[in-house]
């Protein structure tokens, strides 16, 4: 029965990994990407094969040479004695050890080989870059593409060598080839032949890698710059040449040793070889960095400095931008803003960071949806203009789906609807102004008969779902709700192809043992036009079938041709371009979003060259991924076409649709900011002194004891100096570099916006100005405010600081949004919401006041068009998107109270009396406030009084008449300012 057993164990377990092989053949092949498994599974495979070969037949032939050649006749001594008892010992598994050594040791080489299949296949399609290195003169793919492989192919042929001279050493020494005696070390002329051959060809090889290590100084990080310095290149390469031809030379000596039966040679050559590296490899480098380089180090090292910022720039795509000094205007002047109607006009008042629960409190309707706690900034076109829009999708919320095997993987299935928000205006109640809403949806942006609304692909999508039926079976899935309001669901069956067929039994069992669930084996809800939908988050979709990019952290959605698309950024990179400074991906893209865990950065990833060369889609209703060879100019992406020659489209196929909701990459933008912070200087001595370095700001909305992590880039649709039109750009701002352990001068020194509009209205047709980095060198106007400043400048304003205090009244919070820069009116602005969200699980944010600040001038008032007016003598001439709004502060007694909105399900009608009108004013806007204030004191004492009593209905109403009293003190403040009158304490 053991045998039996055994064979039983073998077969379950070689059926269960065939399973999961065999679902990833169903999942590559349902969604068209069957090369890209096949051919990563076949590489891997090869390089597996045939360094276990190579390796295992290598230490097989070592082993066996050396025993073959094993003295007949030892002498007899104690050692030999000792010998003889272990060579008893192993005898009788000696024909298995000297097979199963082999193929352990092979099996390692292979596994280790199997990794590098990326390197292998990059070095047999390699594409050349057309630019030369300036130290070596070799084009810059021979680094990228063809040192990489050979120095995986080195380090594999000397691990050979070295491993199977180990097992001849061995087995000679156990067999009485090699011994120690009393003259000294006895070889026989076998074992001396073999490890003569053996060690020449350590040497030859260790000679090669002498020779590669030349080409690889270009790379090196090791000095203060990246690349071939003076040292390097007087000192290094030099010796790296000479100590492989050393190394040659007494790999010949070894060889003769083999003849002649002497090892004086040999042994004399590898102590010298062993000198001349440590003098010429670390001593003479050092001496010439100490003696030549430290004293004059500018002088000896300019011309490579040069090379590190050009190479550098070029790497990282920042050879390009466009410089312009900007003379900061600090004076606000009436009209200012007339020239830059198109920026003010599409000025974000909505935080896409802050209004998550405003999106899940008004348009969530169920529990099983849910929004994202970041919201995304697109464009559309509205009324003939494009606008700045907030947008979501509602997803699905598996934490609100009942417990059961059938509600999580049948019933529940899908998510529902795009929810769409102004950016640039609100309503007169703070509430966020919704362009596409609803159950059944509909707005600006279509309705059912426009695009498809259901979400089965997401961020937060379950991990499988059941879908699809015979044709006239009842929909089981639930839809949404009939409407908003309503308490019944509309149940309807997934229509698309996305994902693997389940109907016959055998897939049925693979994607059972694969989820390990007997539901999905043995449930009468799987019918045979079932399919499984499964990888859903449309980043790690694009992982698999692209594993060769970097991904961006985040995916977006927009209303794509009738269907919702979640675009992705895909990167190449590589650590391998020569005087290229290298960048750690995480460090580079950690900001405040990023550090409150809201947000993702890139994995913790050197590199030294970074594209953008691929846009990917993945619709989400049926899964399907498309790959646009966005960088159809970038050698590495080239490379990869000829590896996967059908799995990209070219930009060209891009609908413009598609093209006009492509966006600049986020994560490459603060991998560029955190290198243009430095290396916007071109100049070599400054640049090596370092004295015109910049930094990018700490988030100054955070808490002072939190300020340790940079401001998030934003995306703004504005009009830079020089610029013809408005274009939707990804902006952040530049202060002086700050020095560890000093404090930050927080005065502007730079503006960088990168152009993301890509859409020209025609399809596959990309703007000549996407990807142009604009940067504003403000650098000469020491008084320019930065980020900090402005902060600060909005904290110790006295009428800011005491509205704040009033809007803090009760148990509201104050929320201050993100802080934009603008390079407006010929200077800078700041513009900052604010938000204020009351007590309650229901409350959320909602726009209260908006903060402006220009040069030393705040603003502060219920509109942005009223603050700037405020700011710019009393008329700043910009056209606002909440223009509308001036005047419209929210004072109906019967609207609910700040933040308070119902969640779309229904709601019983209030029991008790209604709450008296708010007191319309006695014309005197000081008393107003002092009643206002009055009544707030009063509400505030008699909602603690209730809270204590546990009369919650009475603390409600105790809040609204708390709401509506601090409206009322507001407003009548606003009237007190305009009249010119002092604010009462």
């Amino acid at each position: 029965m053991v045998p039996t057993l055994i064979v039983l164990g073998l077969l379950v377990v070689a059926f269960v990994y065939f399973s999961q092989v065999y679902a990833d053949v169903l999942w590559y092949n349902q969604l068209g990407f069957l090369e890209v498994f096949v051919t990563e599974n076949l590489s891997r495979i090869g390089l597996f094969v045939a360094a276990f070969l190579i390796m295992g037949a290598s230490v097989y032939f070592s082993l066996r040479i050396a025993y073959r050649s094993r003295p007949i006749y030892a002498p007899d001594s104690n050692v030999q004695d000792n010998l003889n008892r272990y060579q008893a010992q192993l005898e009788p598994i000696r024909k298995l050890l000297m097979i199963g050594i082999p193929i352990v040791l092979g099996a390692f080489a292979g596994t280790a080989a199997s990794s590098q299949w990326e390197t292998m296949l990059l070095f047999f399609n390699a594409e050349p870059f057309g630019e030369v290195d300036p130290e070596f003169g070799l084009d810059i793919g021979f680094y990228v593409f063809t040192l990489p492989f050979l120095g995986f192919l080195l380090g594999f042929l000397i691990s050979i060598v070295v491993i199977s001279g180990i097992a001849a050493i061995l087995t000679h020494y156990l067999y009485g080839g090699i011994r120690l005696e009393e003259k000294g070390l006895f070889t026989s002329r076998a074992a001396r032949t073999q490890i003569a051959v053996l060690a020449a060809l350590f040497l030859i090889l260790q000679g090669v890698n002498y020779w590669l290590d030349r080409y690889a100084t270009v790379t090196s990080s090791d000095g203060n710059w990246t690349g071939a310095l003076y040292t390097d290149v007087n000192a290094v390469i030099p010796t790296k040449a000479i100590l492989a031809a050393a190394a040659v030379i007494v790999a010949v000596l070894f060889i003769v040793s083999a003849v002649i039966g002497r090892w004086r040679l040999p042994v004399i050559g590898t102590a010298m070889l062993v000198i001349t590296a440590i003098l010429a490899g670390g001593v003479y480098p050092w001496i010439i960095q100490r003696v030549q380089v430290e004293p004059n180090e500018f002088a000896r090292e300019e011309q490579y400095i040069e090379s590190n910022i050009t190479m550098t720039r070029a790497a990282y795509g920042l050879d390009d931008v466009q410089v312009n000094n900007y003379p900061v205007e600090e004076v606000p002047q009436e009209g200012a803003l007339n020239a830059d109607g198109e920026t003010t006009a599409n000025i974000r008042l909505l935080d896409p960071n802050l209004v998550s629960d405003a999106f899940s409190q008004l348009q969530q309707f169920r529990q099983y949806y849910q929004f994202p706690e970041i919201l995304n900034v697109d464009r559309y076109e509205i009324d003939g203009e494009v606008e700045d829009t907030v947008i979501a999708v509602r997803e699905l919320n598996t934490a609100g789906v009942p417990d059961g095997w059938v509600n999580e993987h049948v019933f529940y299935t899908h998510g529902y609807g795009v929810v769409a928000a102004a950016g640039s205006t609100v309503q007169p109640d703070g509430r966020p102004e919704f362009i596409q809403s609803g159950i059944p949806t509909t707005g600006v942006l279509g309705d059912e008969s426009t695009y498809e609304p259901r979400i089965y692909f997401g961020d937060e999508s379950p991990e499988y779902s059941i879908v699809g039926a015979p044709e006239g079976a009842a929909p089981q899935e639930i839809d949404r709700p009939e409407t908003e309001g309503a308490t019944q669901e509309a149940r309807s069956t997934f229509q698309g192809d996305g994902g693997p067929r389940i109907g016959n039994f055998f897939n049925r069992l693979v994607y059972a043992l694969k989820f390990q669930s007997t539901d999905l084996l043995l449930s009468d809800q799987v019918n045979s036009e079932s399919q499984i939908l499964y990888d859903r988050d449309p980043v790690d979709r694009v992982e698999k079938i692209a594993p060769y990019l970097t991904l961006d952290s985040n995916s977006y959605p927009a209303i794509v041709d009738g269907r919702v698309k979640w675009i992705i950024e895909g990167y190449t990179t590589t650590t391998e371009y020569p005087y290229s400074t290298q960048q750690e991906l995480q460090s580079a893209t950690v900001d405040s979003l990023t550090a409150e865990g809201v947000a993702t950065a890139l994995p913790a990833e050197q590199v030294n060259y970074i594209r953008n060369a691929v846009k990917a889609t993945v619709d989400a209703y049926d899964g399907s991924v498309d790959l646009y060879a966005w960088d159809d100019q970038d050698p590495i992406l080239k490379a990869w076409q000829k590896v996967y020659p059908t799995s990209l489209k070219p930009y060209s196929e891009m609908s413009a649709d598609l093209m006009a909701h492509v966006r600049y990459p986020e994560d490459l933008f603060k991998v560029q900011r955190e290198l243009l912070a430095r290396y916007h200087v071109t100049e070599t001595l400054p640049f090596f002194n370092n004295s015109e370095a910049w930094t990018v700001p700490v988030d100054p909305t955070l808490e002072e004891e939190e300020q340790e992590v940079k401001q998030p880039p934003f995306y703004l649709s504005l009009q830079m100096p020089e610029q013809e039109s408005a274009s939707f750009s990804l902006t952040t701002p530049f202060i002086p570099f700050v020095p560890e352990g000093q404090q930050a001068r927080n005065i502007l020194y730079g503006f960088l916006a990168a152009d993301g509009d890509a859409g020209t209205g025609e399809d596959g047709v990309k703007a000549e100005t996407y990807g142009t980095l604009r940067l504003l060198d403000t650098s000469g106007e020491d008084s320019a405010v930065g980020p900090g400043q402005a902060a600060n400048l909005f904290n110790s304003d006295t009428n800011v600081s005491q509205e704040l205090n009033l809007l803090r009244q009760g148990a509201s919070e104050v929320i201050s949004g993100n802080l934009l820069t603008l390079p407006i009116g010929g200077g800078i602005a700041y513009v900052q919401p604010v938000f204020v969200q009351s007590s309650g699980d229901s409350s959320f944010p909602v726009l209260r006041r908006v903060l402006v600040s220009f040069g030393e001038q705040v603003g502060f008032a219920p509109t942005l068009a009223e603050a700037l007016d405020q700011v710019f003598q009393g008329d700043s001439g910009a056209e606002t998107g909440d223009s509308e709004n001036v005047g419209e502060t929210p004072d109906d007694p019967a609207a609910p109270p700040a933040g308070e909105e119902p969640t779309g399900e229904p709601t019983e009608e209030p029991t008790g009396e209604p709450t008296p009108p708010a007191d319309p004013g006695t014309g005197d806007p000081a008393a107003d406030l002092r009643a206002a204030l009055e009544d707030a004191n009063a509400a505030i004492q008699e909602g603690q009084a209730a809270l204590a009593e546990g009369d919650f209905a009475a603390y409600g109403e105790a809040q609204e008449r708390l709401d509506q009293a601090l409206q009322r003190a507001l407003d009548a403040e606003t009237r007190l300012s305009e009249a010119g009158g002092e604010p009462t304490e």
